[in-house]
């Protein structure tokens, strides 16, 4: 992720450092993010979100490195995978411990780096790691003993919470304690699953790969729901259905993914969520009465310009709306000037649903239609709601700087301020 201006970047992370502050981010680190060149750069930016106050649980995979240890100990034949889960025979137990241990222990290390002239100096981070996961044997599935291979059956949230509560960052391997002492080898993902559903934790990002369509283009959110259409999903899926809000599919291997999907708009990964939430789409002649309902109270105070039902019905194509589980809470529209810019209009807001950033989305929507458009001005006038236009990268301009046909409409007596951004 580059910027032409990383403090303008910065500035503009502000309201995402202050939401993400306190909330606990269960981070899943697959085998391959491990082994990867950019490995040392994803453990900065973790160390980056706990320096900014987000509460770090992180469960990593050994897959990768499990294969390659087995295979040079002669016994990958003896560890074979069925229907996805590794079979894992007590004589392989003594190198599965010892590559997970490693793997965690590097993890370890990678934070305790403090040297100067790097990203870490300084940065005094502490982890903790230990017995967080109870576990059973996977058991005689379709005939196959699955041996020392075992499944989650408890997670111990209180002493995992009492060591956020201490600011350490929890490590947590695919090593599962049973009862008796035992020691089962399990599936990272489905340990980080049962970890984020029971902390109740407001974010699950997996490091893996976000998904694509057949082109190749992100898909950049789906609900738990349509999700199902994707197999591969089902530990998001899963996650989702037993209360996780957000799920979130990041590439291990980009360079500042994870900053850059917890801290800018458009995000950089695939957004599985519980529920259907806030969709913007194009409006339509069956959303004149929703879109009427919100901009008349504005109207009647005198903060927008007064439309009635046959302007909206003949304007129809330029407006947008948010529509929430059917209900239309939002609206604006954009206006073409001339071939080089556009009016933003009618932002209007369901009183029930202003806060947050549901403003702010609408007037996103709106400049990425304007850019699609060929645009490099928008266009905003108010009487009311000078300084949010302005905390949105807006600057009030001279009326004089409107197209002339518009200019000549400014001219109705309101005094409108004008305020501009460029695109």
């Amino acid at each position: 992720m580059t910027h032409p201006n990383p403090i303008h970047w910065f500035r503009h992370s502000l309201p995402y450092i202050n939401t993400h502050r306190g909330k606990t981010f269960v981070v899943m680190i697959n085998s391959e993010a491990i082994a990867h060149d950019n490995f040392a750069t994803l453990i900065q930016d973790l160390a980056l979100l706990h320096s900014l106050g987000i509460r770090l649980v992180l469960v990593h995979g050994a897959r990768v490195q499990l294969n390659q240890a087995l295979a040079k100990a002669g016994m990958d034949k003896d560890t074979p995978f069925f229907d996805g889960v590794r079979i894992t025979p007590s004589c392989a137990m003594p190198t599965v411990l010892a590559t997970v241990g490693e793997l965690n222990l590097k993890i370890q290390g990678e934070f305790s780096k403090g040297l100067a002239n790097t990203p870490l100096f300084g940065a005094k981070i502490s982890t903790i790691t230990g017995n967080f996961v109870s576990a059973k044997p996977f058991g005689v599935r379709h005939g196959i003993d699955f041996m020392q291979t075992g499944e989650v059956r408890r997670i111990d949230d209180n002493a995992i919470k009492q060591a956020l509560d201490n600011h350490h960052i929890v490590i947590i391997s695919s090593i599962g304690f049973s009862a008796t002492g035992e020691l089962f080898n399990l599936n990272a993902t489905d340990v980080a699953t049962h970890v984020a559903v029971c902390l109740g934790a407001d974010k699950f990002i997996i490091l893996d790969k976000s998904l694509r369509d057949d082109d190749g283009n992100l898909i950049k959110e789906l609900t738990a729901l349509s999700a199902k259409q994707y197999p591969h999903l089902k530990h998001a899926i899963d996650a989702c259905e037993r209360g996780v809000e957000r799920v979130q599919l990041l590439d291990f291997d980009k360079d500042d993914v994870l900053l850059g999907e917890l801290f800018t708009t458009d995000g950089m990964g695939t957004l599985i969520s519980r529920h259907a939430y806030d969709h913007i789409r194009e409006a339509t002649i069956n959303d004149i009465l929703g879109i009427m309902a919100l901009i008349k109270p504005l109207e009647m105070q005198g903060i927008l310009v007064v439309r009635h039902e046959t302007d909206i019905e003949r304007d129809i194509d330029v407006f947008f709306v948010m529509e929430r589980d059917g209900k239309i809470i939002g609206c604006a529209c954009l206006y073409e000037l001339d071939k080089n810019s556009s009016e933003i209009a009618s932002v209007a807001i369901d009183p029930e649903y202003r806060s947050g950033t549901r403003g702010a989305n609408l007037l996103k929507f709106a400049e990425q239609k304007a850019k699609r458009m060929g645009k490099t001005h928008l266009f905003a006038l108010t009487t009311r709601t000078l300084h949010w236009f302005i905390e949105h990268g807006f600057c009030e301009t001279s009326p004089s700087d409107l197209p002339i046909e518009r200019y000549q409409k400014w001219q109705n007596g309101r005094n409108s301020k004008v305020l501009v951004k460029i695109l």
